[in-house]
């Protein structure tokens, strides 16, 4: 079965931008620490070089995984779209029917999502509540922090 990440064009960008960030800057600056930790001499006891060869190893981790995630990498293109329903990268204004409050979020890969700034992932309670609803429908969402009933107010 093939793992897709569904990234908009904005965020494959910034995404590229850091790897490629990781694998010049970070590189560099890592091997520096380990020559200047090396230059302190007896290696078996040296905890700076200790800690620069895992920073390394911390830094090829987060490295390999992007490069993962962006060989995973699905564009989606929301020019042509419908807006009748509810589906990735769509922004969508919801009632809270119990506080009577509005948000708007819009529905990203778990990836992209990000709670302070609107995104919330397809794959949570609330994205995947959402997802093929409809303006005016009303949606209940099993949350932690309980059952959450939404109405769908609008859809971008």
């Amino acid at each position: 079965m093939a793992n897709f990440v569904y990234l908009s064009k904005e965020r494959l960008h910034e995404l590229e931008h850091e790897l490629k960030d990781l694998k010049t800057e970070g590189r560099k600056g890592v091997a520096e620490r380990i020559a200047e930790a090396r230059s302190h001499g007896d290696l078996s006891e040296n905890a700076e070089y200790d800690a620069a060869k895992e920073e390394q190893g911390l830094l090829e981790l987060k490295i390999s995984k992007l490069e993962e995630m962006l060989s995973k990498a699905s564009i989606i293109d929301t020019s042509n779209m419908n807006h009748e329903e509810v589906h990735i990268l769509s922004r969508v204004k919801v009632r809270n029917l119990g506080t009577q409050k509005d948000f708007e979020y819009q529905i990203v890969s778990q990836e992209e999502a990000d709670l302070q700034k609107g995104k919330i992932a397809i794959n949570s309670p609330v994205g995947n509540s959402l997802v093929g609803k409809k303006v005016g429908e009303k949606v209940s969402v099993k949350a932690p922090a309980g059952t959450l009933n939404f109405e769908i107010l609008a859809i971008s």
